[in-house]
């Protein structure tokens, strides 16, 4: 028997008119579903995919990752830019509100050593289970395969469906649409010129918590090396061709998907922003992406923008001393080679010891002064980020100022904005998934409102 998840659903007999319509079944629409349907709302979902959550199912396969234990100021300001506006969402739906939501549903939860809240089992497809079992017993019906396409001369909303264009009049509309990241589960911002045409203000869609790209330099550059990689780049400005990305051959095939373990990295950006932090990420064949990487990704992204590249420090032995780390490289090595000779005195080895050699070369490799400080402060340099679709998360999306206190669009009364579609962003660690269901029953309130007072 096929699982409820994943299995298409059947759906019903599609209605001409109705009370609340949700666009998008992934976290942000079912809440707002939730919230419509507790109100006394008749509410139909529509979502392009199969089924729902799919994004969701996804996000838990390796442990689904539900909000962050940290206190509410600093995990308000993980919104960066967007904190004044997320930050009374998450007051009235933050994450404890979360916490014991989920544990309505028959959900236990706990907190991890890093402060990060996931599930008892660790699974996302009990906890979705059991909200789409709740939705359909308030009357929530699912219409699967019914992407959106805007709205009709008259007001109706239109959907492309398996049996051709439908039309469906509703009262209150709630857009959760997602972003332009993970476009195979829907999220493909297909949603931007129909709000655009109807004079929406969006901010331009960017990746978030997402890789970069290293340019394909098989030199050391860098404030290391003698000629700057700023100076090196202030070279290539207005040469026409793009600039070829990637490791060199050698590094690529040898550890493209490997990761730097027990690293910190540090990065100051032009405007003063800093980052600095221990963890871990992964060498792709043209980059670098993963948990550290994601959580710089914001400030590495802006200063492409401002300056065509960023470059950050590496600290391949953050529990070592710089003094320490020289003496050892400068010990006496005799017949060994350098790299038995790091490997035995300071535990350097396979991809540390290739991203070394990577750039800083041979050459660079036999000064002792140079390698101790590249060991400490290794600079990487990184010229674009990865393709948008390739993103954990999305950048950008409706302004805030294009919505009112209830998150209602004011050129179109009645439809209201909800979920990684706005203009938001926040770091992996349940922020996300807790802004997108803050964001989804903010707009499920604000359109349950807005019913009421037009009944009036």
């Amino acid at each position: 028997m096929p699982d409820a998840l994943t299995a298409p659903l059947v759906s019903p007999p599609l209605p001409l008119s109705c009370d609340a319509v949700v666009i998008g079944a992934g976290p942000a629409g079912l809440m707002a579903a939730e919230v419509l349907a507790q109100a006394g709302m008749a509410v139909q979902v529509f979502d392009a995919m199969p089924s729902a959550g799919r994004k969701f199912l996804l996000a838990g396969k390796g442990g689904l990752n539900l909000t962050h234990s940290e206190p509410f100021a600093p995990f308000a300001a993980r919104f960066g830019a967007r904190s004044a506006q997320i930050a009374p969402l998450l007051e009235r739906f933050g994450a404890e509100p979360l916490r014991a939501w989920a544990h309505g549903l028959g959900v236990d939860t706990f907190v991890g050593t890093s402060g990060r809240v996931f599930p008892a089992d660790m699974k996302a497809a009990p906890l979705l289970r059991a909200w789409l079992h709740r939705l359909r017993g308030l009357g929530v019906q699912f219409h699967m395969r019914h992407r959106w396409l805007g709205w009709a001369p008259d007001g109706a909303l239109r959907f492309a469906a398996p049996q051709g264009e439908r039309q469906v009049a509703a009262r209150a509309t709630v857009l959760a649409l997602g972003g332009a990241s993970w476009p195979r589960l829907g999220s493909d911002a297909a949603w931007v010129p129909l709000l655009a045409g109807k004079g929406v203000d969006i901010a331009p869609l960017r990746p978030a918590n997402c890789g970069f790209d290293v340019p394909r330099v098989d030199a050391p550059v860098g404030p290391l090396a003698q000629v700057s990689r700023r100076d090196f780049f202030r070279e290539l400005i207005g040469r026409g061709p793009a600039l070829a990305v990637g490791w060199t051959p050698f590094f690529a095939e040898r550890f493209a998907g490997q990761p730097f373990k027990s690293v910190a990295l540090s990065f100051t950006a032009s405007d003063g922003r800093a980052f600095a932090r221990r963890g871990e990420f992964v060498a792709t064949a043209t980059g670098v992406e993963g948990s550290l990487v994601y959580a710089v990704s914001s400030l590495l992204r802006d200063e492409i923008a401002a300056h065509g590249h960023a470059t950050f420090f590496l600290d391949l032995l953050p529990s070592h001393t710089p003094e320490r780390v020289l003496a050892e490289v400068r010990h006496p090595r005799g017949a060994r080679s350098l790299s038995s000779h790091l490997k035995g005195r300071l535990g350097l080895d396979g991809i540390k010891a290739a991203v070394l050699y990577e750039q800083l070369g041979k050459d660079g490799m036999q000064d002792a002064a140079l390698l101790a400080q590249a060991i400490k402060a290794l600079p990487i340099t990184v010229v674009a980020p990865r393709p948008v679709e390739e993103a954990i998360s999305t950048a950008g999306g409706v302004a805030f100022e294009a919505l009112d206190g209830h998150l209602m669009l004011q050129a179109l009364p009645g439809v209201f904005c909800a979920g990684e579609m706005l203009d938001w962003e926040a770091p992996t660690g349940g922020y996300l998934l807790t802004a997108s269901c803050a964001t989804g029953r903010a707009a499920g309130e604000g359109a349950a409102r807005w019913l009421k007072l037009q009944k009036q």
